[in-house]
């Protein structure tokens, strides 16, 4: 007896003259394609684009990267409308005992407000403690005669920048970004409190970043010394470091996954389309038996 291989094929065919192709059908079938069409693609696009995943945890440890010297990187972009460039300056201070006044390293002034304001950008890098930097005119040998902290923040970011990715909101780690204070009073300093969460992000190759997102409260009030005179005007930045860091972690589906989920939605819209035009097809038949008076 000869061995016939196709014994085992649970897909026998019903030869095509003895099926009964109906509008309905023809129907329920572009749709069901349409529909597949619109779930493989959503799930391939999420195949191919990485989910991000996040975790919180206690890092004992100060957060160090190859090219870290154990400081946080810091860029300030900051548009002071009515005080020239000539008396504006940075102050560093932190509870290491650092003090710096006048800070001129990686610092460029452009004069704006026709000559009477100053755009500052300046890159520093703080210590891994609680500490305050300051844009102020203590540096200056002279001061203003009508001294007016109004600004505008262009930029604060501490750490790397992430703005250049897509799978994370950039929000917290720019909250200061287009930030905007007048003073009502022109000897008003502006004080922002700032609690600066550490983060890594891995992305899928591996590659790590070191951006800090932070939170930031404003106070405005107008500063007097022991004597009852008023203090020269301030814009101060003071920070602290939440011990608590964030991880996010960009994962790609495996493809295992995708290759499982693409059988269960052909599948299952192919057997639920069927099911469909079954009991449409058997219910139509019913009908029409009733309209000829052969039901019962």
């Amino acid at each position: 007896m000869q061995f016939d291989i196709r014994r085992f094929d649970i897909y026998r065919k019903v030869p095509k003259d003895l099926t009964q192709p109906t509008k309905t059908g023809a129907t329920i079938s572009i749709l069901c394609i349409l529909f597949i069409s619109f779930l493989l693609i959503s799930e391939f696009v999420g195949f191919v684009l990485p989910e991000v995943q996040s975790q919180l945890f206690v890092h004992n440890a100060v957060l160090k990267n190859e090219n870290d010297d154990g400081r946080i990187p810091v860029t300030l972009d900051i548009s002071v409308y009515y005080i020239k460039c000539k008396f504006l300056g940075l102050d560093i201070q932190d509870d290491l005992g650092r003090h710096e006044v006048g800070f001129i390293q990686d610092t460029m002034k452009t004069d704006i407000n026709n000559d009477q304001g100053c755009r500052m950008k300046v890159s520093f890098k703080v210590n891994k403690v609680p500490g305050n930097f300051h844009v102020s005119t203590h540096g200056s040998s002279d001061q203003p005669e009508n001294p007016n902290m109004s600004h505008h923040i262009n930029d604060l970011t501490f750490g790397e920048h992430v703005a250049h990715l897509n799978s994370i909101p950039d929000s917290s780690f720019t909250s200061l970004n287009g930030r905007e204070q007048n003073s009502a009073d022109p000897y008003a300093s502006h004080d922002y409190i700032m609690k600066i969460v550490p983060t890594i992000f891995e992305n899928v190759n591996g590659y790590q970043l070191y951006p800090y997102q932070f939170t930031y409260a404003h106070r405005e009030y107008v500063p007097y010394a022991h004597g009852g005179y008023r203090v020269p005007p301030t814009i101060w930045f003071r920070y602290d470091l939440n011990p608590i860091t964030v991880k996010y972690t960009e994962r790609r589906k495996p493809i295992y996954t995708f290759l499982t989920t693409v059988c269960a939605i052909v599948g299952g819209a192919f057997t639920v389309a069927g099911i469909i035009d079954s009991i449409i097809f058997t219910a139509s038949e019913v009908f029409k038996k009733f309209e000829m008076g052969k039901l019962g």
